[in-house]
């Protein structure tokens, strides 16, 4: 009996904490607040969020057509959505997103979203770390999960609209989102690790040479690598990114700070070096390098 009771006390115990824990917003002053962790409608139609999830809400015609396809198919599936509530692609796409599931009377507990902060020091991450392991470098990105196993995502804006993409993933499942070069780092990353991501390197600049649209889409993803702790990792990621993009003097910036912050001073004057040798009246070159040689000294 005294094990049973402690037993529904300690689930009484989750039930209520986690009901704590669900909107939960950080408030710093002089600064614009956001949600942080698990979030439901009620957080985002709250005082601070309320103006601007309404209008997106309000204002967004649905496909109906699309909508009476999908909406059957997509009670099978749970969704996990990655967001933030400071973030205007997330405020554009989220609203709308929510209006499609209610057009497919979409059950309201197998939807899970999921605030994140933007502080540099948990960039894009939440305070359970919800985001672990599921390759979060934009947002918002919508999971779509079946029998508990990913079956695909949408990552940061629809390749057509919210309600084609969600079409595609539920019927064919024949759809590719954005970012598919992060994608392909991330898994080879999974499968292979840092040295098969370096003996990848060519065959990836091969292949997605004129195909990134620009040098945002890994050097997002090497920054969240390195605020993670994946070091090694987000160098070669940068690396990879001044070979795609060797006409932008940022990627060499994000390289050799990246490397000098890790205490490779050496490596990183040199990178700064190459960059101007290329770019020789670069300002923001010139003073990295200045910043370098003082920082090694």
């Amino acid at each position: 009996m005294k094990n049973y009771t402690l037993i529904l006390l300690t689930i009484l115990f989750s039930i209520v904490t986690e009901a704590q824990d669900i909107n939960k917003e950080i408030a710093i002053e002089e600064e614009t607040p956001f949600l942080l962790g698990k979030i439901n409608k009620d957080g985002l139609t709250s005082e601070n969020y309320n103006d601007w999830f309404s209008k997106n809400f309000e204002d967004y015609e649905v496909d109906q057509a699309t909508i009476n396809s999908i909406a059957s198919k997509l009670k099978d599936y749970q969704i996990t959505l990655f967001m933030g509530t400071w973030c205007g692609d997330s405020k554009k796409e989220v609203p709308r997103f929510y209006k499609i599931l209610e057009a497919c009377n979409f059950p309201e507990d197998q939807l899970t979203v999921i605030a994140l902060s933007k502080k540099s020091y948990m960039y894009k991450q939440s305070p359970n770390h919800y985001e672990v392991g599921l390759n979060i470098h934009r947002v918002p990105t919508f999971i779509f999960y079946k029998d508990r196993i990913e079956v695909n995502r949408i990552v940061e804006h629809p390749v057509e609209s919210l309600e084609r993409d969600i079409l595609k993933i539920v019927t064919s499942n024949k759809y590719e989102s954005k970012y598919q070069i992060v994608t392909k780092i991330n898994t080879i990353l999974k499968e292979d690790g840092l040295n098969g991501l370096k003996k990848q390197s060519k065959k990836l600049v091969k292949a997605f040479d004129g195909k990134v649209t620009s040098m945002f889409e890994l050097n997002t993803y090497g920054r969240i690598l390195y605020s993670t702790n994946r070091i090694a990792e987000a160098i070669e990621v940068f690396k990879l990114n001044t070979q795609l993009f060797s006409d932008q003097p940022r990627t060499y910036m994000s390289l050799a700070n990246t490397k000098g912050i890790t205490g490779n001073s050496e490596a990183a004057i040199k990178v700064i070096e190459k960059a101007i040798k290329l770019f020789p009246d670069n300002q923001d070159l010139l003073n990295n390098l200045k910043s370098l040689k003082s920082e090694a000294q």
